[in-house]
């Protein structure tokens, strides 16, 4: 039997180990004020208390340096896998407890990657008082479901091409994002590790019929031929492990790479301080 797939914890590790990338895609002017030290990433369990019990492996929370301030700042970053109507009272309630604990600014986004309903995503909190507005808290949305994968097939970002596999499609054109998301992989300076882990994610999210999985082949034959080499060594290892063992591949590629950041990460906590 399959082993299921943790989604949660496959996008995080994603946006883990892209996650500058990820930040200049959704917030190029919030990448521009970043110190290019790599961001430290809080163990789940420096803030589990402060979430609900069914929120703490979905959410992701990084602290980065500032360039023009002996500052620090907290990204936090929840991902919605479906529709929530309570989204902006919660991103607010984490906010706040946040910025209370640890006292530094707040950069919050909520990613939703639910592929429906497409109506835009409250991004902000308000709290009345009869005629009076005593807050008015905003966070960044990225809407999934709302971004046209054509906008990226040009672009040389990881994560985008990552999360391509997650946008608003035709279904129909399932099998061209596919094929324009292992064009662009091919075509990125990623190590075999990250080329592999970005490769499942879009294969777990882009799964095609035989039909399309035709398309697809007669489609990586016309690439160049550097470039239809790394194609189809991502393709055969999917199928050498078969879709069953791509989903324990999946894991096993979680775990590794949880364990990669948590290691590399770990000289940077010196002097940082929580």
């Amino acid at each position: 039997m399959p082993t299921a797939i943790d989604h949660d914890a496959l996008l995080k590790l994603v946006l883990t180990a892209f996650f500058r990338e990820f930040i200049d895609l959704v917030a190029p002017d919030l990448t521009a004020a970043l110190d290019p030290v790599p961001p430290v990433f809080l163990d789940k369990e420096s803030f589990a208390d402060l979430f609900d019990p069914d929120r703490r492996e979905a959410d992701l929370v990084a602290q980065v340096r500032l360039r023009q301030h002996p500052a620090t700042l907290l990204i936090y970053l929840e991902h919605q896998a479906q529709a929530d109507a309570a989204l902006d009272r919660r991103m607010f309630r984490y906010f706040a407890r946040l910025y209370d604990r640890y006292d530094q600014p707040i950069y919050p986004i909520a990613l939703c990657s639910y592929p429906r309903p497409r109506r835009p995503v409250a991004d902000r909190h308000e709290v009345r008082a009869a005629q009076r507005t005593v807050l008015t808290f905003q966070y960044q949305v990225v809407q999934l479901n709302r971004m046209d994968w054509r906008a990226y097939l040009t672009t040389s970002n990881p994560a985008a091409i990552a999360l391509m596999a997650q946008v608003r499609m035709a279904p129909e054109d399932r099998w061209r994002v596919k094929a324009a998301c292992l064009r662009l992989l091919a075509g990125v300076p990623l190590s075999g590790a990250q080329q592999r882990l970005i490769g499942q994610f879009v294969d777990i999210y882009l799964p095609l019929n035989a039909r399309e999985e035709q398309a697809l082949a007669a489609e990586v034959a016309r690439l160049p031929r550097t470039a239809k080499e790394v194609v189809m060594e991502l393709i055969t290892s999917w199928e050498r492990k078969g879709r069953a063992e791509g989903s324990r591949e999946g894991q096993r590629l979680v775990v590794e790479w949880m364990l990669t950041r948590r290691f590399r990460a770990l000289p940077l906590l010196r002097g940082v301080g929580f």
